[in-house]
């Protein structure tokens, strides 16, 4: 076995670890609370999140008693809300079967729902100790340039290659520091770019420094495509300063949140020309004298996947019929309410735009 390096790594990184909550005393629950917001979050924008939402929900039964509403509320500005979904869903889970008690083996944590081989492992080492090696992004980009791995990372090969030799390579005696000590070595040193080589436990070992091509390293086969949406949000004013929300029910991204009433078109869309269309009209119809006063500015907002270009056009009605997704609320209510990011932006640009023009005015 190759203990040269599970013993570089695991010098580093009592040296060299950062100082995270959820290291602190090795809580399993705190631990997959923190490991479900990390998939897809950096640990500088998580580590509030994990703060409030462990300062609301303390344990496993207080998260499994909240409403999918409240959990929602409490992540809002995380994106990706099918992380929360199965947070929530996982702690009630545990209640029912388990008394509220998190699995202390890997095939227990493997079990639950949004806890994937890498998370399960973490848990697996932090928590009970257990020598589970965890391969995420971090762990690919490292060892790939430090054994000049070039099998293309999202492959199903290059998968099982990555796995194979980080469980050759872990420290059985000390798993938690070794998978901590990957994900701090590939965040904070073996950057994707301009990776901080001078200050790597590796560097003399390390087979793309050596041929000077760390960023060829690692390989993917695949280009992610992305596709373009265009949103037009109607902030519809009702008499007494109430205004239109909408639940988004549809498996597409953001589902269960709420947002302004949306018409999505394929196209660039020109307001005017819009609410023409046959199709737009019959929808709008439910508004009783429906009038625009104006629209923000386009804003671009990226996801993994999609580019969406949207637009807030603010409208005035003097009475709506709603659908059962569909509530009237007044802005003091908004705040009880989680939204999508690219709300909270149309929102603010909105307030901007039309507290300018009324100051012009």
């Amino acid at each position: 076995m190759d203990k040269w390096f599970g013993e570089r790594l695991v010098k580093w990184y009592e040296k060299n670890g950062r100082n995270l909550p959820w290291r602190a005393d090795r809580n399993p629950y705190k631990i997959w609370v923190s490991e479900i917001i990390l998939q897809q979050t950096r640990v500088e924008q998580g580590t509030p999140y994990y703060h409030r939402i462990i300062k609301q929900f303390p344990d496993v039964a207080s998260l499994a008693a909240a409403s999918e509403d409240e959990v929602l509320k409490f992540w809002q500005g995380l994106g990706y809300y099918s992380r929360a979904r199965n947070l929530h869903t996982a702690a009630q889970n545990l209640v029912d079967s388990n008394n509220g008690e998190m699995p202390d083996n890997y095939e227990g944590l493997r079990k639950m729902k949004g806890v994937g081989d890498y998370a399960a492992a973490d848990i697996a080492a932090l928590a009970y100790g257990l020598p589970y090696a965890a391969v995420d992004g971090n762990v690919c980009r490292v060892l790939t340039r430090v054994f000049g791995i070039e099998t293309a990372i999202d492959s199903t090969a290059g998968k099982k290659e990555i796995q194979k030799l980080a469980d050759h390579l872990l420290s059985k005696e000390h798993p938690a520091e070794f998978n901590q000590g990957m994900m701090d070595l590939g965040a904070t040193v073996c950057l994707p770019k301009q990776p901080l080589c001078e200050e790597c436990p590796f560097q003399d070992k390390c087979t793309a420094k050596q041929l000077n091509k760390t960023n060829d390293f690692p390989f993917k086969s695949k280009k992610i495509k992305t596709k373009d949406r265009f949103f037009a949000y109607l902030y519809i004013e009702l008499p007494n300063n109430k205004f239109i929300i909408k639940q988004r029910l549809n498996k597409d991204i953001w589902q269960g949140l709420w947002e302004y009433p949306l018409i999505e078109t394929k196209e660039p869309f020109a307001t005017e020309t819009l609410f023409q269309q046959k199709s737009i009209q019959k929808e709008l119809s439910k508004y009783e004298k429906l009038t625009i006063i104006g629209e923000t500015k386009e804003i671009k907002h990226q996801l993994s996947h999609q580019t969406l270009h949207a637009r807030l056009i603010k409208c005035r009605a003097s009475s709506a019929k709603t659908e059962e997704n569909e509530r009237i609320i007044s802005h003091d209510e908004w705040d009880e309410y989680a939204i999508p990011r690219l709300l909270e932006l149309l929102t603010a640009e909105k307030e901007n735009m039309f507290d300018n023009t009324k100051r012009q005015k």
